[in-house]
């Protein structure tokens, strides 16, 4: 007796029924929401906290190839690259910055200063600007640094 054979994974064009993605929670989504706004508001009250320390604002959520930069600022020729985290506590925001984010956010900044006219030899720092719970804001200036 010849021996049939049993596909062991299905080709698509057997399939007779297609999974349907699932619905996303309407609290999940509202969370999402939640999280976008208070991450505005924080970006926001950054923003003011640089002004008036009397810097200008060059860009807001800037994105490029390597990845998105929440503000950048410059003063005095100094461009300066800020990322924004919200948390209870300033102590919990500085834990949500990764390594691979750090890399990212030195990527865009590279590929924003090759746009300018002094390219990579844009004086630049990297800043932290954590926002706790009460929405005060702590800046950490030089927080990372590129390589």
């Amino acid at each position: 007796m010849p021996a049939t054979r049993i596909p062991a994974v299905q080709s698509p064009a057997a399939r007779t029924s297609v999974a349907q993605p699932r619905a996303v929670p309407a609290s999940r989504r509202a969370g999402g929401a939640t999280a976008y706004a208070a991450g505005r508001m924080g970006e926001d009250s950054v923003l003011r906290d640089y002004l008036a320390r009397g810097y200008s604002k060059v860009a807001a959520r800037w994105r490029g190839a390597g990845g998105e930069i929440d503000l950048i600022m410059e003063r005095d020729r100094e461009y300066v690259f800020v990322e924004v985290k919200s948390a209870a506590r300033h102590a919990d925001a500085v834990m949500r910055i990764s390594a691979q984010q750090i890399e990212r956010i030195c990527n865009a900044a590279l590929e924003f200063c090759g746009r300018l006219p002094q390219a990579l030899l844009t004086p630049m720092r990297f800043d932290a600007a954590l926002v706790d719970g009460q929405g005060r804001v702590e800046i950490l200036e030089n927080a990372f640094a590129m390589g």
